[in-house]
């Protein structure tokens, strides 16, 4: 009996523990599994191109309002940083493959006992990838994903970069062998075979070309030729014909005398309106944009002031040579030896470079920052760990008394004068105190950011100043926002030469947010109307249409004529963003995807820079980025995807990037006094009658007030009110979160529904009373007004 119930024992376990679906249930699930995969395969690829748009969203899933680029929208965005990202990085393609499979298996009704290999050694094959991804690109996660980047920092510590290499090699021996058969003498006779191969071949071709083709049956018989005895004649008339063995003869081709070759140029055809360019450039020469402005003089240097002192940085020897032995002291406490140590002085940092001692680990220096910021007393200690382009690691340390760059000395310098661009910026100066010049066509768009008092208004006048004395007032206009309304005030002098605005603008220089809305829509039509000539003059580019047009290949009276660049400068971005929202954001991510061909450039600067504000549209379209000191390290992360910016000590400190290294640059700093001068100076000058207008934009929204003309109504007003009368709700936040519109514009549509009587009047903080019960209600007293 005992060893009976132990027999049963495991027939009942069994029973329990078995688990059968039904055929229904097993098509069902390999039906969803399929799916899965798809869509994990779709949000994968479409994760490498969308990742920077979506990053600000990740944290907004459960907002039902925010949108992703994602094919698959926050899910795939979701998902893809969690595996992509977060995971194995491409390795993550296997998964859906896995799951493809799996599903497969189920949906045909196959026996599934070879599942679990598959899945066993294909997340092997994702760890081995992942892994592999991260020893070779340690530097960009995306590939390898966090997990492959922290198997390798943790295989570092104990087998270094050599012992990683061997591991992954094994792994690679192991998944060939078990998965491909692969074993020494598959090898060899794959090269046997393909030695046999070419060879036949090799023969083949050879026989071939002697015009022999033998059979495997027939063997060929080489006999040696018979000798041929030849007559010397005088005349190559009287030599005989050679016979052959055949006794056929072959007659020698006489030579035929040389004949000449005449080459004849073939003339260039050119149309008619080519010619008579030529002839107008040969009789007037090209046409000068200038010229309406001949007597024009550019801004002198003596308008600028030499701050700081003249002679250059003065070096402070004692101060190196304390700041290096404290460094020296600092990482010998943690067992850090250092090999060779150099110094660069700059105007207000001091950047010491040092080759550590072989078998020391990078991360081990950086995660010393504090510590030797802390020796060193110094506010501002960065480290760059290696040095783009060199072998060696960069210790930033502030100098104890630092160095003005002024606007004068950078304006004057050779890289500035001579600078080959189309609109050349100076900056400042860079560590090892060379002028930083730059070209913003080529940016295209630029971003700014920074706390406040940080130098964020300093950067933008020094900006416009380079462009002051670089630029000709025909070749450049600037768009000036203001909502401060006190910092780009001084820029009014220039209205006539410089600034570009409305046709019906009193001011040149925006402060209202209104007008500033209509000035982007203005931007907008610009551009469009310039890719609509550009298109015409079967060009590419600003650049190729005005050499055209100078060359006088453009007829005017076709519409054409020569095209300034135009600046526009947002002062207070984070300003503009609270008060319209969608109204401002959308025309300007517009700008910045396309008005880079046609001469339209963005500058713009906050000192806010959250995700609300710098989103990830505005930030796919600003590769080239300028961070002023900031208070915390997700504000640095925000504006330059990089730590870096909490670290700077201020006072026109800062970092420059554009997609690739960062660049810690010194401001140059441009007084209000100067700028005043400098503007008194261009608008004492002879002008333009006006400021150059910009094309007129009819806003959409309906004007003020209570609006009682049908044909003013808002262009939104019957899709607002079908949401009003849906929802039976009379609010103008309803409106903006349903149409995204920014909350000027809702009101006034509210105030236009209240006089068509679709909504009561406002009734404090209730929600206004809807008079129209349904659609229906709504569409017969739409069709009475228009009767």
């Amino acid at each position: 009996m005992a060893k009976k119930r132990r027999k049963s024992k495991p027939t009942t376990t069994k029973k329990r523990t078995s688990f059968q679906l039904s055929k229904k249930n097993q098509v069902i699930l390999g039906s969803l599994l399929i799916v899965i995969s798809i869509a994990l395969f779709f949000s994968f690829i479409s994760y490498y191109f969308t990742w920077q748009e979506d990053q600000s969203l990740l944290t907004e899933f459960g907002d039902r309002n925010a949108e992703a680029s994602n094919l698959l929208n926050k899910f795939g965005a979701a998902v893809s940083h969690f595996f992509m990202y977060q995971g194995f990085g491409l390795a993550s393609f296997v998964f859906p493959v896995l799951l493809a499979i799996t599903g497969l298996y189920l949906f045909l009704g196959l026996d599934g006992k070879q599942l679990w290999g598959k899945w066993i050694w294909g997340m092997v094959s994702v760890i081995w990838v992942s892994t592999t991804l991260g020893f070779l690109a340690m530097e960009q996660p995306l590939l390898g994903g966090l997990i492959g980047y922290e198997l390798n920092d943790f295989l570092r510590d104990y087998v270094g970069a050599i012992g990683i290499f061997l591991i992954l090699l094994f792994a690679l021996i192991v998944i060939l062998v078990r998965l491909f058969n692969f074993s020494p003498e598959a090898i060899g006779n794959y090269f046997r075979e393909k030695k046999s191969t070419l060879s036949k071949e090799f023969q083949t071709a050879t026989t071939s070309n002697k015009g022999i083709e033998p059979d495997m049956d027939t063997e060929v018989i080489l006999q040696p030729e018979p000798e041929v005895k030849i007559d010397t004649y005088t005349h190559k008339k009287d030599i005989p014909p050679l016979q052959n063995e055949a006794g056929l003869d072959v007659n020698l081709p006489e030579e035929e005398p040389a004949i000449d070759l005449e080459v004849s140029k073939v003339a260039e055809e050119k149309e008619e309106k080519d010619i008579k360019a030529e002839e107008l450039v040969r009789d007037f020469g090209e046409f000068d944009p200038r010229l309406e402005l001949g007597s024009y003089r550019f801004p002198t240097l003596d308008l600028l002031d030499q701050h700081g002192v003249t002679g250059g940085i003065t070096i402070n020897q004692e101060e190196l040579e304390e700041n290096k032995n404290r460094i020296v002291n600092t990482l010998k406490n943690y067992k850090i030896g250092i090999a060779q140590i150099k110094a660069t002085i700059g105007p207000t940092v001091t950047l010491y470079e040092i080759v550590p001692e072989a078998g020391i680990r990078i991360s081990k220096i950086k995660n010393l920052e504090d510590d030797i910021a802390l020796s060193l007393a110094a506010l501002g200690i960065r480290i760059i760990a290696p040095i783009p382009g060199k072998g060696t690691i960069g210790i930033e340390v502030p100098n104890k008394n630092a160095t003005i760059v002024s606007m004068r000395s950078v304006i004057a310098s050779k890289k500035f004068q001579n600078a080959e661009m189309q609109l050349p910026i100076a900056f400042g100066k860079t560590i090892s105190n060379e002028t930083f010049v730059v070209d913003l066509a080529k940016m295209p768009h630029l971003l700014m950011a920074g706390a406040t008092g940080q130098g964020k208004s300093v950067g933008l006048n020094a900006v416009i100043t380079s462009l002051l004395y670089k630029k000709h007032p025909a070749e450049i206009k600037f768009v000036l926002v203001d909502p401060k309304k006190v910092e780009l005030t001084l820029f009014n002098k220039i209205e006539r030469h410089y600034l570009a605005k409305l046709p019906d603008s009193e001011e040149a220089i925006i402060t209202d947010n209104t007008k500033v809305i209509n000035t982007l829509n203005s931007l907008c039509i610009e551009m469009d109307h310039r890719y609509e000539l550009l298109k015409l003059a079967l060009v590419r580019n600003i650049k190729e249409y005005n050499t055209k047009f100078k060359a006088r290949k453009l007829n005017p009276n076709d519409g054409h004529k020569f095209l300034p660049y135009i600046i526009l400068v947002v002062d207070e971005f984070a300003d503009l963003i609270m008060t319209a929202g969608k109204e401002v954001e959308t025309p300007i991510a517009r700008l910045a995807q396309l008005a880079r061909a046609i001469g339209i450039h963005l500058i713009i600067a906050t000192q806010r820079p959250s995700v609300n504000v710098i989103t990830g549209i505005i930030k796919a379209n600003f590769p080239a980025r300028i961070a002023f000191r900031v208070t915390s390290k997700i504000d640095s992360r925000t504006i330059l995807d990089a730590q870096g910016a909490d670290q700077l000590i201020g006072r026109g400190d800062m970092l420059y990037t554009q997609g690739n290294d960062v660049t810690r640059i010194q401001c140059a700093f441009v007084d209000t006094p100067e700028v005043a001068k400098i503007t008194e100076y261009i608008g004492s000058q002879r002008a333009y009658p006006s400021a150059h207008e910009l094309p007129e934009y009819v806003g959409e929204d309906s004007g003020t007030g209570l609006d009682y003309d049908i044909a003013d109504r808002d262009k939104m007003f019957r899709e607002a009110a079908e949401v009003i009368v849906i929802a039976q709700q009379g609010s103008a936040s309803l409106i903006q979160r349903k149409l995204k519109l920014g909350y000027n514009r809702a009101g006034r549509i509210i105030d236009q529904l209240e006089a068509a009587g679709i909504v009561g009047p406002f009734e404090g903080s209730k929600a206004r009373q809807v008079l129209v019960p349904d659609i229906f209600a709504l569409e017969q007293l739409l069709q009475n007004e228009t009767k």
